[in-house]
């Protein structure tokens, strides 16, 4: 994992296989756990095919909430990493594409 601090970058971290781009000069370890889940959902599918997948599913879920941030907390991949950014061992035991049973869970 390499982690590149770009202060003028709009959310407070962000995932672009391999790196894992943050806002502030020392990100809290909830923050990079959230990222590296991110990093392995990537890893998975492959980096274009994730972020297709994320920007097609965050379009349909803005059709569907008409709000960006909920639309945001809603795609999958997210309500995967917000559940488990806490866990730090999460990623030892995490299954391959978990994100999927997230599919239809909402995070409202």
């Amino acid at each position: 994992m390499f982690v590149i601090r770009i202060s003028s970058l709009g959310p407070d971290g962000m995932a672009l296989f391999p790196f894992i781009l943050v806002k502030h000069r020392k990100p809290g370890l909830t923050l990079l756990n959230h990222e590296r889940i991110h990093l392995r959902q990537q890893a998975e599918l492959g980096i274009f095919p994730f972020y297709l997948w994320y920007f097609l599913e965050y379009l349909i879920r803005r059709l569907q909430y008409r709000h960006h941030y909920r639309a945001y907390r809603n795609i999958s991949f997210e309500r995967e990493a917000f559940a488990h950014e806490d866990d730090t061992q999460y990623l030892q035991y995490r299954r391959w594409w978990s994100f999927w049973a997230y599919l239809t869970r909402n995070a409202d």
